[in-house]
Formats: structure tokens, sequence, C-alpha cells
């Protein structure tokens, strides 16, 4: 199993406070012969008539020397998990979840607008500090 993302405690805890139930640490996806894990799987209950929201989230510190480099490894995995998640549970969200640090040096600039306005990627964008979700985007 890998090792955990030194956020992953901080996005558990926002998870929680933001009124998610955590059902997987980590969340097994199993394919063929290979298991993957993404950190976090979780589950909300939205409304007695909506039923259960349920999401995976996988989480990026994104503090390696390159941001770009950082965030092309975070893309391959992202989209390995997303197209294997689709298959086994296609009603449960993933998102990639990143520090507002990592949200503005990369998503505010082109290389991740581009990203954002064709939406290649859900992100869950959190506060390392009072450990608490600031956006969920899309």
């Amino acid at each position: 199993m890998p090792a955990k993302d030194i956020y992953h405690n901080t996005v558990k805890n926002a998870l929680l406070k933001d009124g998610w139930n955590i059902t997987d640490d980590p969340f097994i996806l199993k394919w063929g012969t290979r298991d993957l894990y993404i950190d976090l799987g979780a589950k909300k209950l939205i409304a007695a008539e909506k039923g259960e929201q349920k999401i995976a989230v996988e989480i990026k510190s994104f503090i390696g020397a390159s941001p770009v480099a950082n965030l092309e490894n975070a893309l391959g995995q992202y989209i390995l998990y997303y197209d294997i998640l689709n298959r086994l549970e296609p009603n449960r969200r993933l998102y990639l979840a990143i520090r507002q640090e990592t949200f503005s040096d990369l998503f505010e600039e082109p290389i991740g607008k581009i990203l954002l306005e064709n939406q290649r990627l859900r992100l869950l964008v959190f506060d390392s500090e009072q450990e608490v979700i600031l956006q969920w985007i899309p």
C-alpha cells in the first residue's frame, strides 16, 4: 500500500467538518490483477429523497521541485483512477484535493485554467491550516 500524502489527515478532517462520512481509507480499486489505492472514499446524505452522494478523493501536496511536473503526475493518476472508477462505480465522483496555494499557483494561470475550462478534472480546494474545504470545482 502506498504512503499517505502529507495532507491526508488534513483533508480527512476537512471532509468530516463538511459533513462527510469517511467510508474507505484508502478506497481500493480492483482492476484485473491490479489493486489501485485512491486516498479516501466518502459519502454524504444529501436529502431523504435524493439519497447519498459518494465521492473518492485523491490528495496531492504538490511539494516537488516543479509544479508542472507535479501536475502532470497528478493528472496521469487522476485519469487512470477516473476511467476505472467510472466502470466500477459510475455514481461515485472523483476529486483531486489540493491546497489553496496550489490552486492559486497553477489553476489561476493559463495552464490550469484550460483544464478547468475543458472540465478535465474535479478539484477539492482546502485550507491546510484551518482544515476546511474552500471550494468544490465543478
